[in-house]
């Protein structure tokens, strides 16, 4: 059984649907192919996202798939300073994943792409020495997908950038070990999320509560990968630490997120790497989905003008948009994460007390030279030589 078509998208996450959904409207044969049977199930994911990309990527505000509006963050040093930042509008959602990324599919559906879910992608098809196509498996039964362009948006792991020659090796220190807990848990603003640094509560990571209802929530943590101790201890530790009950958990979901190692070479012929396959993703806090959005975005783009104009060369221009506008924003976010591997408790104990009392409106637009500045000010910070080199690694 052989199929041919215009582009084959390998994933159905959040880059991919945007790709497929984009191309189709342009008006070429797109499919789009996920291995799982349910599109968006199991989720890897603690589900906020940012309001603004619903207008910015064209995606409906479906309240079937926002569990709840967030209005701002409160963080937590390890010494418990807070550092609060509340909005009057709603500033992000809760997403329901499961929901969404089927939406995300249903979307590119409905533009004209053909959707397979339970499709796995096994290899590339090479014809005279170029890839002509994938060999995949769709319910069990074997099938050869031949496409001008093909698309690997299929996660960490990037079977098929990998069959295509691309270079997608990162270190293991690149990576975030994440296990989360969605459970019951009250006793916190619903309307936030929330947010526990420290060297002894959530190693280079964060331990996070994100509300999905008044007594229901995305409990999580993220560590670097290659620490000794689990994700998993840490995060139970932590429940027990602040005598929050464990009995009542309705998932569990375990992941590993890339906090760095961008690939380079993001086309290679008519091959394109997009999502958490590229390691589009922000070092810092590991969310990806606007990240992949954008690069979803880009991709489409050049996907449509080089079907447009029959060069296949034009979709280089991938790599080399992306690298000039997100790519080169996420190196500045890895550097602030390298700094931030090398700060004490006793400084983030002191990093919060400073920021609570500075501009948090500034704080809270995501403009960490803005952050710097006001940490630069502080007789603290101008005493210890130490802080002020680390934080001048960033200016």
């Amino acid at each position: 059984m052989s199929w041919k078509y215009d582009v084959v998208v390998v994933g159905s996450g959040i880059a991919g649907p945007i790709i497929a959904r984009n191309v189709a409207k342009a008006g070429y044969s797109v499919l789009l192919l996920d291995k799982k049977p349910a599109i968006g199930s199991p989720k890897q994911c603690a589900e906020g996202i940012s309001i603004r990309v619903f207008d910015k990527y064209d995606i409906p505000y479906d309240k079937r798939f926002i569990n709840r509006e967030i209005y701002g963050a409160k963080l937590y040093s390890p010494g418990g300073y807070e550092l609060e930042l509340r909005y009057k509008e709603v500033s992000g959602v809760i997403l329901e994943r499961k929901v969404f990324d089927k939406m995300l599919a249903h979307y590119a559906a409905r533009a004209g792409a053909d959707v397979l879910a339970r499709t796995e992608a096994l290899d590339v098809i090479r014809q005279d020495g170029k890839i002509a196509g994938i060999r995949a498996k769709h319910e069990d039964e074997p099938v050869e997908i031949y496409a001008d362009i093909i698309v690997a948006a299929d996660g960490v792991e990037s079977m098929i950038a990998r069959k295509a020659g691309i270079n997608t090796y990162a270190p293991p220190h690149e990576f975030d070990s994440s296990y989360e807990y969605e459970m019951l848990i009250e006793g916190f603003d619903p309307d936030l999320i929330h947010l526990w640094f420290g060297n002894e509560i959530a190693p280079r990571g964060y331990v996070w509560v994100f509300p999905k209802d008044e007594d229901r929530a995305n409990v999580g943590i993220g560590i670097a990968s290659d620490h000794p101790e689990t994700a998993k201890y840490y995060l139970n530790k932590w429940l027990r630490e602040n005598g929050i009950p464990s009995r009542k958990i309705l998932e569990i979901n375990v992941g590993v997120v890339p906090v760095g190692g961008f690939v380079k070479e993001l086309v290679k012929d008519n091959v394109l790497v997009v999502g958490d396959a590229a390691r589009q993703v922000n070092p810092m806090h590991g969310g990806g989905m606007a990240e992949a959005m954008e690069a979803g975005t880009i991709a489409s783009k050049w996907i449509v003008k080089a079907l447009e104009e029959e060069n296949l060369s034009l979709l280089q221009n991938y790599t080399k948009e992306w690298w000039e506008t997100d790519g080169k924003r996420l190196e500045k976010v890895l550097k602030v994460r390298r700094v931030t591997e090398k700060l004490t408790d006793e400084d983030l104990d002191l990093f919060i007390q400073i920021l609570s009392g500075a501009d948090a409106e500034k704080i809270a637009s995501g403009d960490y030279a803005e952050v710097i500045k006001a940490l630069l000010k502080h007789p603290k910070v101008l005493m210890s030589r130490r802080r002020l080199s680390l934080l001048k690694e960033l200016l």
